[in-house]
C-alpha cells in the first residue's frame, strides 16, 4: 500500500469516527432535548394516537380527548376544548404543528410520559390498562374568570385581568382579550383549515394569540402610586399624614399637570401622602419618588417583583407559563423620576405584576408566589403533586402594608377617584390609574384593588388597551365584578 492510499484510509477511518461520535451524541445524549424541542413538531403529531390527561378548571373538563378514529382504526384522539376563548389564553391549544399555554408547560404529565408517572405506567402495562396522561387541576376560579372575560367582551375593548388570592399566590382569574377558540386550531378532519386559521391569528393585529395577562407590559400609570407610597413609608419613614408640596403643575422638562378635578390637590397646598393616594394627585407622588431618589424606588419595586433594567436577564418567573419581567430601572435624571414616581417613563408592568402589588399590600406586605397549577392527579384521581403555597418576597413591613390599606380604602369611598370598584357592605381598598401612551392614541385605564379590605380573599388588576377614558370608569367596574364572584 503507497503512502497516498494509507494516508486516505487512515482519514476514511477518522471520518467514519467523527460520524458514530456525531451519531452517539445525538442518539444518546441530546434525544431527550431534541425531543422535547418546541420546534420539533414531530413529537405532537405522533403523540395524537395517545390519550392526553384532562385539564380541570372548577372541577369541569375544560381541554380533553375524544378519540375520533374509526371502528377499526387506530385510534386518533381530537383534542376538544369547552367554552370557547374564555380560557384558550391560559389553557392553550395542543396541536399536531405545537403546543402553547398549559397544554405546552404541562405536556409530559398529560401526556404520561413525565418520571412522576412511572409507577402509574408500569401499573397500567401489568393491567393492560390503556395508557392516559395525567389530570392536570388549575386554580382558576370559573365565576372570575367569566366576570372578567364578559366585562371585556361588553366593552369591546382589548386589556387583560388578573385575580389573585393574596395569602396563597393562587390565580384565581387570567383573562386576556381578544381571545381565540382553540377548537378552531386543532382539528384534525379539517388539519389544512387548522393550520390557515392559526396563521390567520398569528396576522391578527389584535394579537389574539397574546397573553396579555402574563406576557404584555404596559405603563401602570397611577396604580404605581402605591409602590411609591410605599417607598416614602419604607425609605424615609412617612406616614399616611405626612405632607409633600403639591403644586397645580410641576416642572419636569415638560409641565406635569394634576388631573384631579379643577387641577388641583389641595388649593396648591403641600398635601398629605393618604389624601394624594385617594384623589391620585399627580405633582406630589412625583416629589415624593424626587425626594427618595431613583435607588430606593427602584429597590421598593424590585421588593414586589418588578426586574431593574440592569437585572433584566434574571431568570423569569414561571407560573408554570413564562410572565414577562415588568421593569422598574434606577433613575437619575430628576425629570425621569418624577415621572416613574406616577408609573410613567420607564416603568412598565404586567397585569400580573400590578396584582402581585395589590396581593402584597392585602398579604400584610408578604407577596406570595403566584401559580396557576393547583394539583395534579393520574387517572385514578391519586395527588401526584400538590402545590405548596411560598412567600415570593416580603415587599414591606405589616404596618406600611396596613397604612396602605387604609389609604387605598379611601379611593373607592365617596370622595376618592375609583367609587366605581366600590361593593355595597364590603370595604374595598383599590388604586385607578390612567397611563398616556404617547401620539394620538388613548390613554391605558388601570384599577387595582382588593377585598374585603379588612379580610383580603381576592386581589385584582385589570387594564383596558387605549380605553381613552379613566381607570375609575372603565377598568374599576371590571374589577368589581371579579371581587363580587369571590365575596358576595
Amino acid at each position: 500500500m503507497n503512502t497516498p492510499i494509507r494516508r486516505l484510509s487512515v482519514f476514511a477511518m477518522l471520518l467514519f469516527g467523527v460520524l458514530m461520535l456525531q451519531l452517539t451524541w445525538i442518539q444518546g445524549f441530546q434525544a431527550e432535548a431534541i425531543r422535547d424541542d418546541p420546534l420539533n413538531r414531530r413529537q405532537y403529531s405522533e403523540r395524537l394516537t395517545e390519550q392526553r390527561g384532562p385539564i380541570v378548571i372548577g372541577g369541569e373538563n375544560v381541554a380533553y380527548s375524544e378519540d375520533v378514529s374509526g371502528e377499526n382504526d387506530q385510534p386518533r384522539y381530537q383534542r376538544v376544548y369547552t367554552d370557547g376563548p374564555l380560557y384558550t389564553p391560559v389553557v392553550g391549544s395542543f396541536r399536531s404543528y405545537g403546543a402553547s399555554g398549559i397544554e405546552s408547560t404541562e405536556n409530559s404529565l398529560l401526556d404520561g410520559t413525565d418520571d412522576r408517572l412511572a409507577v402509574r405506567n408500569f401499573r397500567d402495562i401489568i393491567t393492560g390498562r390503556e395508557p392516559e396522561g395525567a389530570r392536570v387541576e388549575l386554580t382558576i376560579d370559573p365565576e372570575v374568570q367569566k366576570a372578567g372575560f364578559n366585562g371585556f367582551q361588553d366593552l369591546g375593548m382589548n386589556g387583560a385581568a388578573v385575580a389573585i388570592e393574596p395569602n396563597t399566590g393562587a390565580i384565581l382569574g387570567a383573562v386576556s382579550y381578544p381571545s381565540y377558540d382553540a377548537n378552531d386550531v386543532v382539528s384534525i378532519s379539517e388539519g389544512e383549515q387548522a393550520v390557515q386559521n392559526y396563521g390567520e391569528l398569528e396576522a391578527d393585529g389584535n394579537q389574539p394569540l397574546l397573553n396579555r395577562a402574563l406576557n404584555e407590559r404596559y405603563a401602570p400609570g397611577s396604580t404605581f402610586k402605591i409602590v411609591t407610597a410605599a417607598a416614602a413609608m419604607e425609605h424615609l419613614d412617612a406616614g399616611p399624614d405626612s405632607t409633600m408640596d403639591a403644586p397645580d403643575v410641576l416642572e419636569l422638562g415638560l409641565p406635569l399637570p394634576n388631573a384631579t378635578p379643577g387641577g388641583t390637590c389641595n388649593g396648591g397646598d403641600p398635601d398629605t401622602l393618604a389624601h394624594s393616594i385617594q384623589i391620585s394627585c399627580n405633582t406630589s407622588m412625583a416629589n415624593w419618588a424626587i425626594e427618595m431618589g431613583g435607588q430606593a424606588l427602584a429597590d421598593q419595586a424590585e421588593a414586589f417583583g418588578f426586574v431593574p433594567q440592569e437585572r433584566e436577564d434574571a431568570e423569569p418567573l414561571t407560573v408554570p407559563l413564562r410572565v414577562t419581567p415588568s421593569k422598574a430601572p434606577v433613575e437619575e435624571d430628576r425629570n425621569i423620576l418624577g415621572r416613574a414616581g406616577i408609573g410613567q417613563s420607564n416603568v412598565e408592568a404586567t397585569p400580573l405584576q400590578m396584582a402581585m402589588v395589590a396581593a402584597g399590600v392585602a398579604n400584610s406586605g408578604e407577596v406570595m408566589r403566584p401559580y396557576l397549577v393547583d394539583s395534579v392527579r393520574d387517572s385514578d384521581r391519586s395527588v401526584v403533586t400538590q402545590t405548596t403555597p411560598e412567600v415570593y418576597s416580603q415587599a414591606t413591613s405589616a404596618s406600611t402594608a396596613s397604612a396602605l390599606t387604609d389609604m387605598m380604602v379611601l379611593v373607592t369611598g365617596p370622595d376618592g377617584s375609583g367609587t366605581n370598584a366600590a361593593i355595597q357592605g364590603v370595604d374595598v381598598a383599590g388604586k385607578t390609574g390612567t397611563a398616556e401612551t404617547g401620539g394620538d392614541l388613548g390613554t391605558h385605564n388601570w384599577f387595582i384593588g382588593f377585598a374585603p379590605a379588612n379580610d383580603p380573599q381576592i386581589a385584582v388588576a385589570v387594564v383596558i388597551e387605549h380605553g381613552g377614558g379613566s381607570g375609575g370608569s372603565l377598568a374599576a367596574p371590571i374589577a368589581r365584578n371579579m371581587m363580587e364572584a369571590v365575596v358576595l
